[in-house]
C-alpha cells in the first residue's frame, strides 16, 4: 500500500488536544455521537467553505473519556483550498471549534507521512491519587482517585515482566484479524510532588483497553491484592483475566507520538502496516 498522496491533493498535518469529558472517542459514529474526528471534519468543511468532508487519519484512536495533549491526525486537502486557506486556517478553526478541542499547528506534512502508520511510538500519562480525601476538584476530571494506599516500588517492579516485545492479549479487547503483538518500551510509575500518582506508558502501539488494562492490573499490586508477580503471570498466560481491572478513561492522556526523521516516513508507514508475530509463533507476517 502506498502513501502517495493523489494528483491534485496536498497532504496536511494537524497537531491537535482535547478533553475528552463530552467525546465518544476519537472515531466517528454511525448513530451520530459527538466524536473528535466529526467535530474537526465538520469544522473543516466549514471553515473552507467545501461541500465535501475531507477524512481525518489519526494516531491513536482514543476512546470515549480519554484525553489528548499531543495528538496527531493528517487529512488530505484539495490543491487549491490548501492555497486559498492556508494562511487563516488555524485561526478560522479556532473559532469555529469548540473550546474543549483545539488545533495547534496545520502545516503541509513532508513525503510519505502518514500520522498512523508513520508513528514509532506513542506515549500516555495515566494520573492517580491514593490521597483518602479523594481527588482536588479541579483535577477530578483528569485524575482517578483509588481509595488504597499504593506502594509505588512495587508498581514498578511488577511492571518490568511487562516491558519489551510481547503478546498482550491478556490486557487487550481482542479484535478481529488483528494482532496483539506490541514492544512496551516503558512502563514507570512516579509520584508528583503533589501526591499524584503518574504513570509513563510509551510504547510503538497499543491496542485495545491495553494502557487501562496494564494500570488496572499494577492497582491490584500497589494497593496489596495482588502478588508482585500476578501482572507477568497474567502475560504469559495470553489469555483475558476477568480479575484484570479496566480503570476509568478519564485518568488517561495521550501526551505525545513520535515520528522519524522525514526520510524514513515512507519506510516506517510501509513496516507498520506488516502484521506482527513473536519469534517461533506461527503466522508469516
Amino acid at each position: 500500500m502506498s502513501d502517495d498522496v493523489q494528483d491534485g491533493f496536498v497532504r496536511v498535518r494537524l497537531d491537535l488536544s482535547y478533553d475528552g469529558k463530552d467525546f465518544s472517542g476519537w472515531a466517528k459514529q454511525a448513530q451520530g455521537q459527538r466524536t473528535v474526528q466529526g467535530e474537526i471534519e465538520n469544522a473543516l468543511r466549514t471553515v473552507t467553505r467545501s461541500r465535501e468532508t475531507y477524512e481525518l487519519t489519526v494516531a491513536g484512536r482514543t476512546d470515549a473519556g480519554v484525553h489528548a495533549r499531543g495528538q496527531v491526525a493528517h487529512v488530505d486537502l484539495p490543491v487549491d483550498v490548501w492555497a486559498e486557506h492556508r494562511d487563516k486556517l488555524l485561526r478560522r478553526l479556532a473559532g469555529r471549534l469548540s473550546h474543549d478541542v483545539r488545533v495547534w499547528s496545520v502545516e503541509e506534512a513532508p513525503a510519505g507521512f502518514n500520522a498512523r502508520f508513520s508513528a514509532i511510538w506513542r506515549r500516555y500519562a495515566y494520573r492517580v491519587t491514593d490521597n483518602p480525601g479523594g481527588v482536588d476538584p479541579l483535577l477530578r476530571g483528569h485524575v482517578l482517585w483509588h481509595d488504597w494506599a499504593l506502594d509505588m516500588d512495587a508498581m514498578n517492579e511488577a511492571a518490568t515482566a511487562l516491558v519489551g516485545e510481547h503478546d498482550f492479549a491478556a490486557y487487550c479487547k481482542k479484535r478481529e484479524g488483528a494482532t496483539t503483538i506490541r514492544t512496551l518500551q516503558v512502563l514507570r510509575w512516579e509520584r508528583r510532588d503533589d501526591g499524584i500518582l503518574e504513570a509513563t506508558v510509551k510504547a510503538d502501539a497499543f491496542c485495545h483497553n491495553m494502557v487501562r488494562s496494564l494500570v488496572g492490573a499494577l492497582l491490584f499490586v500497589g494497593d496489596g491484592h495482588r502478588p508482585v508477580d500476578w501482572p507477568g503471570k497474567v502475560l504469559a498466560a495470553g489469555v483475558r483475566d476477568s480479575a484484570v481491572h479496566v480503570v476509568r478513561p478519564h485518568g488517561l492522556t495521550l501526551e505525545e507520538v513520535g515520528y522519524p526523521a522525514d526520510e524514513l516516513l515512507a519506510a516506517r508507514s510501509r513496516e507498520a502496516r506488516n502484521k506482527r508475530s513473536l519469534p517461533g509463533s506461527a503466522g508469516c507476517c
